[in-house]
């Protein structure tokens, strides 16, 4: 017997698949261009594969991107041996640029996630406490329109009795002014 999800349950499932789907395709994209000796970069990855810059910067995609550019730059390095001095503090400096760049993603990626969990626990006790009033609320709400509308079901019936009483009686005088007209016109006209 399966269990009836619940629709928390069913979008979060699907969001997990297409997320799973993305980074499949992207990690397909960056071994491909790293196959055809296409230079590997976080902007290039992103457009081939058709999805946001964020994504390629996620964690376990990012890595795995790092480390198809760390071995094309070890390959480049391979290569002609006519590097200056000023090519290496270059390189030099871009490798100490993005270490700092992967502890401060590292660093925001823990304040953000820091950041979501108290904005959840707030929002679960606020709304816990919101939802119940409201529920409150609009239960009184409804005793008092259904009492409201019981009164007015009873009027109703009342009017309407009351109404059928007067149409008779209306319907019992107009008789009895006939016949009386009638009366009063077939009696001798005595003056």
């Amino acid at each position: 017997m399966t269990t009836k999800r619940l629709p928390a349950e069913v979008l979060a499932e699907a969001r997990r698949k297409d997320s799973h789907l993305k980074r499949t395709k992207v990690l397909a994209v960056v071994d491909g261009m790293a196959a055809r000796g296409e230079p590997v970069t976080f902007a290039a990855v992103a457009k081939a594969a058709g999805v946001s810059n964020w994504l390629v910067y996620a964690e376990g995609v990012r890595e795995h991107i790092q480390s198809i550019r760390d071995k094309q730059d070890a390959q480049d390095q391979r290569g002609p041996s006519y590097s200056t001095s000023g090519t290496a503090a270059l390189k030099t400096d871009l490798e100490l640029s993005r270490q700092e760049i992967s502890s401060l993603r590292t660093e925001r990626d823990k304040l953000k996630s820091s950041l979501q969990r108290q904005l959840g626990q707030q929002l679960d006790h606020v709304a816990a406490g919101d939802v119940i009033a409201r529920i409150d609320e609009l239960t009184r709400q409804n005793e008092c329109l259904v009492t409201e509308r019981d009164a007015l079901e009873r009027e109703k019936a009342e009017l309407e009795a009351k109404l059928a009483e007067t149409e008779d009686d209306l319907g019992a005088a107009r008789t009895s002014l006939r016949r009386m007209i009638r009366s009063e016109n077939s009696a001798p006209n005595v003056e």
